[in-house]
C-alpha cells in the first residue's frame, strides 16, 4: 500500500510577464542610426535645393560618364589638371612637370552651345541684371529670346528713358552697365555673335542728307560693341556688326515707336554660324576671282596690296 511518501512532487512555477522589459540597449544604436539617416537626408534636400540646375546637370552627367573616360588623361571639363574630372590636382604629376591642360589654365573652356545650351544662357543673362541692384529698375528694357538663329538679346529705348542721346551715338550711363553686365555674361562659350543698331521711322535731321539713319544705326552699334568689350567680352567672339536703320522694325504697326530704337545682340547656334562663314567664304571667293580679272585683263597693273592694320 501506498504511503503519503511514495506520491510524485508537483512543483507549478508561474512566471510573471511585464511589459517592456529590458532590451540591452539595443534600441539606442537603432534610434541613433535612424537620427543620422535623417540628418543626412535633410542636409542632401538642403544641398540639391541650393544647387543650380546647371550644377545638379554636369554632376547626373559626371556619373553617367564611363570610368575609362573619368581616369583619362587630358584636360578635364572643369579646366582643371586633376586626373579626375573635376577634381583636384594630379597627384601622379611631379615636380617639375608641366600637363598640356595647364598651358591654358587661365581660359575658361569653351564649348559650342546647342538650344538647351542656349536657354540656360539666356538664364544666365537675367541673372546678371536681376542680380545688380543698378540695373533692375531698367529690366523691362532687356527683352530675350529663343530665335532660329539664336539667342537673341535686344536692348531696347524708353520713351523717358532712352539708351543713346537724341540723334547722337552716345550712350546713356545706364545704357553702358547694362552692356557691361551683358558682355560678361557672353563668354565661356564657343558661339559667335553678330551686333546690330537700329532707328526708328524718324528721319534724321539732316538737311544735306550726308549723315542718316544708316550711318547712325551702324555707329550705334559700334559704341555698344565698345561697350562690351570693356565689360570683359572677348571681342575675336564677334563676327558681324551692322547697322539696320529702321529696315528692321520690331513694332511694324508703329515705326515710330520708341522701342523700334534697339541693339540686338544675338548668339548663334552652329547652324547660323555656319551660314555666316559661308557667306563671307564666298564674297572672299569672288573678290579673289574680281582681282584675278582685272590682272588678266591689264597686266600691267598690280594687285592692291593690304593693308597692314592691326584691328
Amino acid at each position: 500500500m501506498a504511503t503519503k511518501e511514495d506520491k510524485p512532487l508537483i512543483v507549478v512555477k508561474r512566471i510573471k510577464k511585464v511589459a517592456g522589459g529590458h532590451h540591452g540597449g539595443a534600441w539606442k544604436i537603432a534610434y541613433a542610426d535612424f537620427v543620422t539617416a535623417m540628418m543626412a537626408f535633410f542636409l542632401l534636400m538642403w544641398l540639391l535645393a541650393s544647387v543650380s540646375k546647371e550644377d545638379l546637370k554636369g554632376i547626373s552627367e559626371y556619373f553617367k560618364m564611363p570610368i575609362e573616360k573619368i581616369v583619362s588623361t587630358g584636360p578635364s571639363a572643369s579646366g582643371s589638371s586633376g586626373i579626375f574630372v573635376g577634381g583636384g590636382k594630379d597627384l601622379t604629376r611631379k615636380d617639375g612637370e608641366v600637363s598640356k591642360a595647364d598651358d591654358n589654365s587661365d581660359k575658361a573652356p569653351q564649348r559650342m552651345l546647342d538650344e538647351e545650351g542656349l536657354k540656360q544662357l539666356k538664364a544666365r543673362v537675367e541673372s546678371a541684371i536681376e542680380a545688380n541692384p543698378q540695373l533692375q529698375s531698367f529690366k523691362k528694357q532687356v527683352l530675350i529670346d529663343i530665335t532660329e538663329d539664336g539667342l537673341r538679346i535686344q536692348i531696347v529705348d524708353n520713351l523717358k528713358r532712352p539708351m543713346f542721346a537724341l540723334s547722337d551715338d552716345e550712350l546713356q550711363p545706364y545704357a553702358r552697365d547694362i552692356m557691361k553686365a551683358v558682355g560678361k555674361s557672353l563668354n565661356g562659350v564657343e558661339n559667335k555673335l553678330t551686333l546690330s543698331g537700329h532707328t526708328d521711322a524718324h528721319p534724321f535731321p539732316n538737311k544735306e542728307k550726308s549723315y542718316s539713319n544708316w550711318e547712325l544705326s551702324a555707329d550705334r552699334a559700334n559704341a555698344a560693341r565698345r561697350e562690351l568689350v570693356n565689360g570683359g567680352m572677348d571681342e575675336t567672339k564677334l563676327m558681324q556688326v551692322t547697322g539696320l536703320s529702321s529696315a528692321v522694325l520690331y513694332d511694324k504697326t508703329d515705326p515710330l515707336n520708341p522701342i523700334n530704337r534697339r541693339i540686338s545682340i544675338i548668339v548663334m547656334n552652329k547652324k547660323a554660324q555656319e551660314r555666316i562663314e559661308r557667306n563671307a567664304s564666298i564674297e572672299a571667293g569672288n573678290a579673289d576671282a574680281v582681282q584675278k580679272g582685272i590682272q588678266a585683263s591689264a597686266p600691267g597693273i598690280k594687285p592692291v596690296a593690304k593693308p597692314d592694320v592691326k584691328p
